[in-house]
C-alpha cells in the first residue's frame, strides 16, 4: 500500500471542483439565502435622503491691495476647519430647533449633520440626513444660516455688537430637496448579500468537508491505497431484509455489481496459485457478509467449485443468512471432533458448500492460527477452485490479520458514507 503524498495543484483544483459539485446544492441555498436576508434588510430599513448645503468663507478687508486679499484667504483657509467643527455645537444648532421648532436637542440633531471642508478651500459642505427629505432639506438650510450669524455675531465680533465682522459666510448652494434615498441601496445590498451567501456556501462545503472522514467515493479510497478496487456494489435500502440477492433477485442492478466483482476477482489469479481470500472490513455493519456470501454464490453460477467458510467465530451469520444449520461446523474440525468433509455443507443446486461457524470458542484467534487450520485451507484449496472466509472485522480482533496470512489476500468491504478514512487506512495498515 502506499498513500501519495505529492499530489499537485492540478489535483487539488479538480478536489476543489468536487467539493463545489458535491455541495452544489448547500451553496445555492445559502447563496439566496444571503440575497434574500438583504432584499427583506432593504425593504424592512426605512429610507434614508441626504442633502447637502455649501457655504463660503470670506474676509472683508478695508484696503483693495492685492497682499490684502491674499493675506484675508489664507487666513479664511485657517479658519474654515474650526468653523466645519463649530456646526455641531449648541451655538448653531439651537437655533435652528428653535426656528424648525424640532422635538429634539442639539446632540441629538447633531448625529443627523455632518460638516466638511474640501482640501485648499473656503468652502464649507453641511450634509444632513433624514428619513423626510423636505426636513433634511430644511435643516441644512437652516444650520448654514445660523452658522453665518453665529460667525457674524460671535465668533468674530469681536466681542461687541456693534462691531462688524471681518469674516462672511455666506450660502453659495442651498441645499435641495432629495427625490431618491440614499441608503438603504437595494441593488448595492442584495449584491453584497448574494456575495457573503455564496462565500459561505463555499465555507460551510469546505469545512464539512475538512471535517467528514468519511467515505463517499472511490476516488477517496484511492487516496489512501494504490491496492487494486474489486468493484463497487449498488446501494440497496433493502439489503437487510433479503441479503442473498442474486438468489432472490438475480436480475438486479445490485446482482449485477456482485458479477462484476466476481469477474474482477477472477482476473487477479492469472498467474495461478491457490484462490482462496478472507474477507473483511474495519469495523461492522459494513456489508462484509452478504458481499461474502453474494460473492460465493455468483462464483459458483459459473460453474465453479466453491467453499464458504464462517469464519467470524465471534458473530456468526452465514449459516442464518443462507438458512442453514450451523451448529457443527469450523470449531468442530479445527478441534478434530468432526470431519471436514461431513461438517461441510451443499447449498443450492451449484457447487457451493458451507462451513459454517460451529459452536462459539473461548479462543477464536488460536483457533484460527493453528496449524490444523492450515490443514483444512489446503484441503479444501486442493478440492476447490475458490475458497472464500467471512472474517470478523479488522479493528476489533486479530482473526482476520491471522487468516490473511493463510491466503492468497484479503478483500476489505468498504461501507459508502459510513467508514471513515482513519479505519480503513488502520485496517489496510
Amino acid at each position: 500500500m502506499a498513500h501519495d503524498d505529492n499530489e499537485g495543484a492540478g489535483v487539488e483544483l479538480h478536489d476543489y471542483i468536487r467539493i463545489l459539485r458535491k455541495n452544489w446544492i448547500t451553496i445555492l441555498l445559502l447563496t439566496l439565502l444571503g440575497a434574500g436576508a438583504a432584499t427583506t434588510y432593504s425593504l424592512l430599513t426605512t429610507p434614508k435622503y441626504e442633502t447637502t448645503a455649501q457655504l463660503y468663507v470670506s474676509v472683508q478687508s478695508q484696503a483693495a491691495a492685492t497682499t490684502d486679499l491674499v493675506q484675508g484667504t489664507t487666513f479664511a483657509r485657517q479658519i474654515v476647519t474650526s468653523y466645519v467643527d463649530v456646526v455641531g455645537t449648541a451655538l448653531v444648532l439651537d437655533p435652528v430647533i428653535d426656528e424648525l421648532d424640532l422635538d429634539t436637542t442639539a446632540s441629538i440633531l447633531a448625529r443627523q449633520i455632518g460638516a466638511s471642508a474640501p482640501l485648499n478651500t473656503v468652502l464649507i459642505n453641511i450634509t444632513v440626513t433624514d428619513s423626510d427629505p423636505a426636513l433634511a432639506a430644511e435643516i441644512a438650510n437652516a444650520t448654514g444660516r445660523s452658522l453665518a450669524d453665529a460667525v457674524k455675531t460671535t465668533l468674530e465680533s469681536g466681542g461687541s455688537s456693534e462691531q462688524a465682522s471681518p469674516v462672511r459666510v455666506t450660502v453659495v448652494q442651498p441645499a435641495m430637496v432629495p427625490t431618491t434615498p440614499a441608503s438603504p441601496n437595494v441593488p448595492l445590498n442584495i449584491a453584497l448579500g448574494t456575495l457573503v451567501g455564496l462565500a459561505l456556501g463555499v465555507a460551510v462545503a469546505v469545512v464539512r468537508t475538512v471535517l467528514d472522514t468519511r467515505i463517499h467515493t472511490v476516488h477517496d479510497i484511492e487516496q489512501l491505497t494504490d491496492r487494486p478496487l474489486l468493484g463497487g456494489i449498488v446501494f440497496d435500502p433493502e439489503a437487510a431484509k433479503r441479503p442473498l440477492l442474486l438468489h432472490v433477485d438475480p436480475r438486479s442492478p445490485r446482482a449485477e455489481s456482485f458479477r462484476a466483482l466476481r469477474t474482477n476477482l477472477q482476473f487477479l489469479n492469472v498467474d495461478g496459485g491457490p484462490r482462496s481470500f478472507v474477507m473483511s472490513s474495519a469495523r461492522p455493519g459494513e456489508g462484509k457478509s452478504t458481499t461474502t456470501v453474494n460473492l460465493a454464490i455468483a462464483l459458483a453460477e459459473t460453474g465453479a467449485r466453491v467453499a464458504l467458510l464462517d469464519g467470524d467465530l465471534r458473530l456468526p451469520s452465514v449459516a442464518e443468512y443462507l438458512g442453514i444449520e450451523g451448529g457443527v461446523g469450523m470449531t468442530d474440525v479445527l478441534i478434530g471432533r468432526v470431519d471436514l468433509a461431513d461438517a461441510l455443507q451443499r447449498w443450492g443446486t451449484q457447487n457451493l458448500f458451507v462451513l459454517p461457524s460451529g459452536p462459539v470458542p473461548p479462543n477464536p484467534s488460536e483457533l484460527l492460527g493453528s496449524a490444523a487450520m492450515d490443514s483444512v485451507l489446503a484441503a479444501l484449496t486442493e478440492h476447490f477452485d475458490y475458497v472464500l472466509i467471512d472474517a470478523p472485522p479488522l479493528l476489533l480482533v486479530t482473526d482476520a490479520a491471522v487468516l490473511s496470512r493463510k491466503t492468497r489476500g484479503a478483500i476489505l468491504a468498504v461501507a459508502a458514507g459510513r467508514t471513515r478514512k482513519p479505519e480503513l487506512e488502520g485496517a489496510i495498515r
